[in-house]
Formats: structure tokens, sequence, C-alpha cells
């Protein structure tokens, strides 16, 4: 069993990640962590389950087993900011999303950051880029959906309430211009959830690095509320949560639809 995340390998050209969805601290992180860390609330709860639809199409689907506490996939390994101006949480999270410090003492120098990147970073980021050039050699293409979760009102972090549901394509950098039209089409189409396109959350590291449509991989992230399918205050909601899987494997199965 791997240690560090587990990996389908479906038959499809598309590959789902769920980078924040792991809950997992080691001990010797934890011991240097506040009592309110280890609740691991900023973690992207259920996205496993809320996802997991992947199998059933085709798709691949990787999924980490260690909290962004640990180190944060969806951040660059040269921790510059995602979003130059506005408050960030780090390549190694220093601070919770509402501010406070994650930390009882001093935080993790560089060689402790170094040592997790690749401890727990790198094989995450080798094992998705692996299956994503396999999946363009079978397919001749291929698509990554980058899936996350967050509360919607996080004033340290954000003014105001999210949208349900916020498309990121990097402003268009990281897919077809024809394939970010198809989804923002899905999303139009319904009134159950509201939604933006390329909002606050324009996608993370791993949807601007991975996403390259002139090379033939596209990548596109979804940000959606915790409230779209949780229960206060992360507990699984089985009526919200039909609802939102419907409409992610509408988008998900619109991006294998979709044609280069």
């Amino acid at each position: 069993m791997n240690e560090i995340f587990t990996l389908h390998r479906g038959t499809r050209p598309l590959l789902i990640s769920v980078p924040h969805a792991g809950t997992a601290i080691p001990p010797d992180i934890a011991a240097q962590l506040v009592p309110r860390a280890l609740e691991v609330e900023d973690a992207d709860w259920h996205l496993d389950r809320l996802y997991d639809f992947a199998l059933a199409i085709g798709a691949s689907f990787i999924v980490p087993r260690h909290a962004r506490y640990v180190v944060d996939l969806n951040r660059p390994p040269e921790n510059t900011p995602m979003y130059p101006g506005q408050n960030n949480t780090e390549l190694v999270p220093t601070r919770f999303f509402t501010g406070e410090p994650v930390y009882a003492g001093a935080v993790p120098g560089e060689a402790e950051i170094q040592r997790r990147v690749a401890t727990y970073w790198r094989p995450y980021h080798d094992a998705l880029a692996a299956e994503l050039a396999r999946l363009k050699a079978a397919h001749g293409h291929a698509v990554l959906f980058d899936g996350h979760s967050i509360q919607a009102e996080l004033p340290w972090l954000f003014e105001g309430r999210l949208p349900d549901l916020n498309l990121g394509t990097a402003s268009g950098a990281a897919c077809a211009p024809s394939l970010r039209s198809a989804l923002m089409a899905v999303l139009a189409s319904q009134s159950r959830f509201t939604h933006v396109t390329d909002g606050r959350f324009k996608g993370g590291y791993i949807t601007r690095h991975y996403g390259q449509p002139s090379h033939g991989v596209q990548a596109v992230q979804m940000e959606m509320g915790w409230h779209c399918y949780l229960a206060e205050p992360h507990g699984w909601d089985p009526a919200r949560a039909t609802d939102a899987r419907a409409l992610l494997q509408r988008l998900a199965e619109t991006m294998l639809a979709w044609q280069p």
C-alpha cells in the first residue's frame, strides 16, 4: 500500500485529483502543532467520497493521505504566493484559514520544508505527472480535474461569501477556450448552485502547472463551498451530496466528451 497517496488508473483521458482530501498527520509533525490543528479543520472534507464516481466513468483518481498542514500539494515548491497581494497559506502552512497560528512554537525552517517536499509533495506530483503522461500517450490528450472545497465565508482569505461553485482555468490559460465554454455552459444550465468562472479562485499550482493546452493537457479546478454537500461543521449530508455529485459528474463527463 502506498503511504503517500492512492491512485486508481482509469481507461479514459481524465484524471481527477483531490489534493486536500487527506487528513493524516505524522506523530513527529503533530507534536509541533497547536491542539486545534489535529482536527484538520481546513481539509477538503470527504472529497474522495464526493468524487468517487471517477471509477464508474473510467477516469483515473488520485487521493493523498496526508493533511495540508503537513505540506500543501497545491502550492509551488518554490513557495511563491498563489494570489499576490492577498492573504495566502504557504507550502507548509503556518496559519489556519482564519489567520491564527498552526504551530505551538517555532515554524518549520527551510531544511524541514524541503524534507516534507521530498517525502510527501514530490511523490504525489511525480505520480500525477506520470499518470497524465500515460493518459496522453494512450488517448492523444489528457484532462485534469482538480477538486477542492472550502468554507464559503473566511474573512482572512476573502471578502464576503463565495459562490457555491468556483471554476478556475487560470483565466483561460490552463485549458482550451472550447472546453472552458462547455463547462461554463453546464454550470449555466442549472439553478441549484450559484457559480463563477475565474473569480477569487482561478486555480492553484496544480491547475496552472499541469494545464498546458498547447502540449495536449487541459486542466481545470473546482472550488466548492462546503455547504453544497456537507452538514455543519463538516459531516456528510446525503441529500446535498447527491445533488453536488450529480453536477460534478456532468462536468467530468463534459470533459470526457470534449475533443481537442
